[in-house]
Protein backbone atom coordinates (compact mmCIF):
# COMPACT_ATOMS: atom_id res chain seq x y z
CA UNK A 1 0.00 0.00 0.00
CA UNK A 2 0.72 3.38 -0.75
CA UNK A 3 1.26 6.23 1.82
CA UNK A 4 0.68 9.85 1.54
CA UNK A 5 4.73 10.60 2.00
CA UNK A 6 5.69 7.97 -0.81
CA UNK A 7 3.35 10.01 -3.13
CA UNK A 8 4.49 13.30 -1.96
CA UNK A 9 8.39 12.60 -2.40
CA UNK A 10 7.58 10.79 -5.63
CA UNK A 11 5.80 14.09 -7.24
CA UNK A 12 8.16 16.68 -6.02
CA UNK A 13 11.03 14.46 -7.38
CA UNK A 14 8.97 14.68 -10.71
CA UNK A 15 8.57 18.04 -10.27
CA UNK A 16 12.28 18.65 -9.23
CA UNK A 17 13.19 17.14 -12.39
CA UNK A 18 11.39 19.05 -14.88
CA UNK A 19 12.62 22.14 -12.51
CA UNK A 20 16.26 21.20 -13.30
CA UNK A 21 15.85 20.16 -17.53
CA UNK A 22 14.10 24.02 -17.60
CA UNK A 23 16.67 25.73 -15.85
CA UNK A 24 19.43 23.86 -18.52
CA UNK A 25 17.68 25.00 -21.15
CA UNK A 26 17.82 28.44 -20.05
CA UNK A 27 20.50 28.36 -19.42
CA UNK A 28 19.83 28.95 -15.29
CA UNK A 29 22.03 27.70 -13.28
CA UNK A 30 20.09 28.50 -10.08
CA UNK A 31 16.54 27.04 -11.51
CA UNK A 32 18.75 23.83 -12.04
CA UNK A 33 19.80 23.69 -8.67
CA UNK A 34 16.72 24.17 -7.02
CA UNK A 35 15.82 21.17 -9.52
CA UNK A 36 18.38 18.90 -8.13
CA UNK A 37 17.56 20.28 -4.60
CA UNK A 38 13.74 19.33 -5.03
CA UNK A 39 14.69 16.23 -6.54
CA UNK A 40 16.70 15.36 -3.23
CA UNK A 41 13.78 16.39 -0.88
CA UNK A 42 11.58 14.06 -2.75
CA UNK A 43 13.69 11.41 -2.34
CA UNK A 44 14.01 12.10 1.14
CA UNK A 45 10.35 12.02 2.20
CA UNK A 46 9.65 9.08 -0.40
CA UNK A 47 12.43 7.17 2.18
CA UNK A 48 10.30 8.45 4.78
CA UNK A 49 6.84 7.21 3.55
CA UNK A 50 8.99 3.72 2.59
CA UNK A 51 9.90 3.44 5.99
CA UNK A 52 6.47 3.84 7.84
CA UNK A 53 5.01 1.35 5.37
CA UNK A 54 7.71 -1.13 6.81
CA UNK A 55 6.89 0.00 10.37
CA UNK A 56 3.31 -0.97 9.68
CA UNK A 57 4.40 -3.88 7.63
CA UNK A 58 5.60 -5.47 10.86
CA UNK A 59 3.48 -4.09 13.49
CA UNK A 60 0.67 -6.19 11.38
CA UNK A 61 2.96 -9.34 10.87
CA UNK A 62 3.60 -9.17 14.99
CA UNK A 63 -0.25 -8.38 15.69
CA UNK A 64 -1.19 -11.32 13.26
CA UNK A 65 1.62 -13.64 15.00
CA UNK A 66 0.31 -12.55 18.90
CA UNK A 67 -3.11 -13.43 17.81
CA UNK A 68 -2.18 -17.21 16.56
CA UNK A 69 -0.93 -17.97 19.91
Amino acid sequence: MVNENQVKGGLKDVAGKIQEEAGKLVGSKAQEAKGIKKQVEGKVERAQGDAKEAVNKARDALGDAIKKH
